[in-house]
């Protein structure tokens, strides 16, 4: 049964949508986690709707935090429960693009995925495997979950931006070449990489400004 995901969001500067952000937060945060980033984007994407949903399971001891499936190493959980965690989550994120679309009047070619860490791991798991394309993935910190199944479960091939801190002690910066390589692999030929120099797990100014380039390009502003 799919969950319905709450999300925060913040309506777009001109006050009319062309575009929509979709953030989608890391382990253990939450939807505005994310979505500050839309102040420094949104001036450059003025007729563009950030929108942040929160993961749907809650973290044991984070009152406020929460996890778009469970991960073994750091909950002790097991890797039956971490894939049936992991496929649910897909069929929320899934039904929450759906409706969105729906509600906002866009068309996919006008929304952009933007994860971070575990955010990242859904939308690249995810978009490749929708119907209709999206017009772009910004993937900060994370990595794709089973390369090896990618290239018999692909639908479509959205542009991919892969952005990783070279001193990133969470998920190794090796993740970000590995995911290119397994993404080309599978066809993708739209496969951009950016290492943000001396960044450990996080956002540094110089990836957020190479994520906006890519995001104006895709959605043609």
């Amino acid at each position: 049964m799919t969950r319905v995901l709450n999300s925060e969001r913040r309506e777009p500067i001109s006050g009319e949508t062309r575009s929509v952000v979709v953030f989608l937060h890391g382990y253990g945060a939450n939807g505005a986690d994310l979505l500050g980033l839309a102040d420094p984007l949104g001036e450059h994407l003025p007729d563009t709707l950030f929108v942040a949903p929160n993961a749907p399971e809650s973290v044991a001891g984070m009152p406020n935090g929460s996890q778009w499936f469970p991960i073994p190493w750091i909950d002790g959980s097991s890797e039956e429960e971490s894939a049936r965690g992991m496929a649910q989550a897909v069929e929320d994120l899934n039904s929450y693009l759906d409706a969105l679309m729906v509600d906002e009047d866009v068309m996919p070619e006008q929304v952009v995925l933007l994860g971070f860490s575990q955010g990242t791991m859904m939308a690249l798991h995810v978009a490749p495997r929708r119907e209709d394309e999206v017009a772009g993935v910004v993937g900060f910190s994370g990595r794709l979950l089973a390369p090896e199944d990618l290239v018999d479960d692909v639908v479509v091939r959205p542009p991919i931006l892969l952005v990783h801190g070279d001193a990133d002690d969470v998920v190794p910066v090796q993740s970000l070449p590995e995911a290119a390589d397994a993404l080309q692999k599978a066809g993708f030929e739209d496969v951009f990489a950016h290492i943000m120099k001396g960044t450990a797990h996080g956002i540094a100014p110089d990836g957020l400004s190479v994520a906006l380039a890519f995001m104006r390009d895709k959605l043609n502003l």
